[in-house]
This record gives structure tokens, sequence and C-alpha cells, in this order.
């Protein structure tokens, strides 16, 4: 597999990925996150369909509603998935791992009906997603676990997945996502498969999975970095975390709402206008050969069929600004082609 790229339809070569999103979900079931609200008024809307006049108040309601965390539709995957294609995009990266509904048949139907490429996650999401004796499994189990999904394929699907992650984090780390970090990091070396991170929300948090990763063998180089954006704030923190080497990935573009809600935090994000600055800040250091984009699309008010941004956006309408801000057709590719298809390969 050295070099190659893994798909959920097989093996290809890196130059064959086009246009790459390194963060998104087609199918997913986050309602694990589902947080009952103190009040009737807000309960109310628990089990209600997402509707046009509930979109002004999903910023508050992302976890207060089942539906919303749910994208278990395959066709309206394919519909969703084809504004990106049409819109010049050619492979996507499905983070979803082991616990939150991860379909790997889905994912070769979705692939096989869009035309996209389509490289399948692996490993455990954050804690309230593990299984219930996740503390007591061995370190070994688990590394043996995802060495299996990558060699031979998840269960008896024989679809392999071709990245370790997202691996959630929290902040502070605990044991147990200490010893899920260390089995990820073991079997990327066994087998070559790149490594994608959710990190906690605390500017500490990515420094501190880095040190784990790298002390139980992982290559920086094959490290992507996700959700930078709303967690290292500090442009020298950011510029320390890059000189690491390992793929620091701005992968919530079109997460523009300040109202939004995440473990109880408020507030959280910046503007695509702010990320676009970090990449330059980033480009301006010497670090464009490390950056990432995405969009993480994981609930239903992402999509455009329920007034979302949807998986086109970065195509329809951050490179257009980017260019603008003088962004080179060179960087453009770099961030959407070549970095992705190096992240993705297999070392």
């Amino acid at each position: 597999m050295k070099g190659k790229i893994q798909t959920v339809l097989g093996l290809i070569e890196p130059e064959q990925m086009g246009v790459t999103l390194t963060h998104e979900h087609l199918l997913i079931d986050l309602d694990g996150y589902f947080a009952e609200a103190d009040e009737a008024s807000t309960r109310f809307y628990a089990d209600q369909p997402v509707t046009i006049d509930m979109l002004g108040k999903m910023g508050k309601l992302w976890f207060r509603n089942h539906a919303n965390l749910r994208l278990l539709d395959e066709r309206l995957a394919i519909k969703e998935a084809l504004r990106f294609k049409h819109a010049g995009g050619n492979s996507m990266v499905d983070t979803t791992g082991i616990g939150i509904a991860r379909d790997p048949l889905a994912l070769t139907r979705i692939s096989r009906a869009t035309g996209l490429n389509v490289v399948m996650g692996g490993s455990y999401y954050i804690p309230m997603f593990h299984p219930d004796d996740m503390d007591e499994r061995e370190e070994g189990a688990i590394e043996e676990e995802i060495v299996r999904d990558v060699t031979v394929g998840v269960g008896d699907t024989g679809v392999r997945s071709g990245v370790i992650g997202e691996i959630g984090c929290m902040a502070p780390m605990d044991d147990t996502i200490a010893k899920v970090l260390r089995a990820s990091a073991r079997a990327s070396v066994r087998t070559g498969a790149p490594i994608t991170i959710h990190p906690g929300f605390e500017e500490y948090s990515p420094a501190e999975i880095l040190d784990v990763l790298i002390e139980a063998g992982a290559d920086p180089k094959q490290i992507i970095m996700g959700h930078i954006g709303p967690v290292v704030k500090d442009l020298g923190a950011l510029r320390d975390l890059a000189s690491s080497g390992c793929y620091i990935e701005h992968d919530l573009f079109g997460y523009e709402s300040t109202n939004h809600e995440y473990l109880g935090r408020t507030g959280g994000q910046i503007s695509d206008a702010k990320r676009i600055e970090r990449l330059e800040h980033l480009v301006e250091h010497g670090y464009e050969d490390q950056l990432l984009v995405a969009q993480d699309r994981c609930s239903l008010i992402h999509l455009e069929q329920y007034g979302g941004p949807g998986y086109a956006h970065i195509l329809e309408n951050i490179v257009p600004r980017m260019r603008k801000r003088g962004f080179t057709q060179d960087l453009l590719d770099k961030a959407l082609i070549g970095n992705p298809a190096k992240a993705l390969a297999f070392g």
C-alpha cells in the first residue's frame, strides 16, 4: 500500500485524487451528543423534523434536536455529494469512525453513484461515543482492530479504512484517550495509514496529542491536525504546531454562527474570513505545503437541502474569495489537490 491512497473501492494513485476535501461526513449518527433541555419550550424541538422555520434557532438547538444530529439517508448523501462533484470536486474523506454509524458498504454505493473517490475513516471518536467497556479494553486489542480495518476491512464487508480517525480527543486528556492515541499511532506505523485528529477544544490540546502520537512512533508528516480554527487561535501557537511537520487542517468552512453551542461552549467558532487570513499567515511563514481545507459536514442543517452551505461551499464560495485576496492557482492547487494527495498516501 505504500505510496497509494486507499479508497472504499480500492487502492489508487495519489494523482487520481484531484480536488479533495479531507474531513467530511456523508453518513453519521451523532445522537450521542443530544442533551435534553431543562425548559419545556426547548424540549418541544427534541423530536421535531428540521424545517425552515427552525433554522434561525438551530445554533442553540444544535444538540437539542435528534433529527439534526443524524445523517442516515443514503439517497440524500448522494444528492448532496453530487453538488460537490458538479462544482469540480473529485474526492472526499469520510472521517466517520467506530461507534458513530460508520457504513462501509453504503460509502461504496455513494462512491459509485457519484463518481467521487471516498476514503473511509477508522479508530474511535470522543469518549461519549466509546463502547461501555472502553476503559477496560487492552491497548493491543484496540491496535489490532484498527490494523484489521485497514488491511482486511470492516467486519465482513471487505471495505478497508484509508485513514485512522478522526480520533476524538478531549481536554484535558484522560488515560483512555491516550490509550486510543497510542494504539492508533502503532497501527499507523504497522500499516502506513495516515492519522486524522479531532483535538480537545483547548489551545494546548493539539501539541499534547502530537506528543503522545510521536512518542508511540507516529510520523508527524502522517498526522492531520483537524479543527484548528476554533482550537489554536494564537498565531504563535499555530506556527509552533506547523513546525512539527503535521498537516494543519482548517476544516470548518461554513461554520459562521456565533450562537453555535458545542459541549457547553458558545461562540467558539471563527469566521470564514478569519480562516482565510490564517491560511495566508501560514503561507507567509513557509507552511504552504501543510495546508488542508474541508468543511466537516455532519448534521442536517449543514446540507443545502436544509438551508446549509453544503459540500460545495469551499469550491463555490471560498476559492473565489481566496483568489481575490491574492492566492495563486499554485497555492490553491496545493491546498486542494497536492497536499491532500500527500497527506492521504500510505507511508
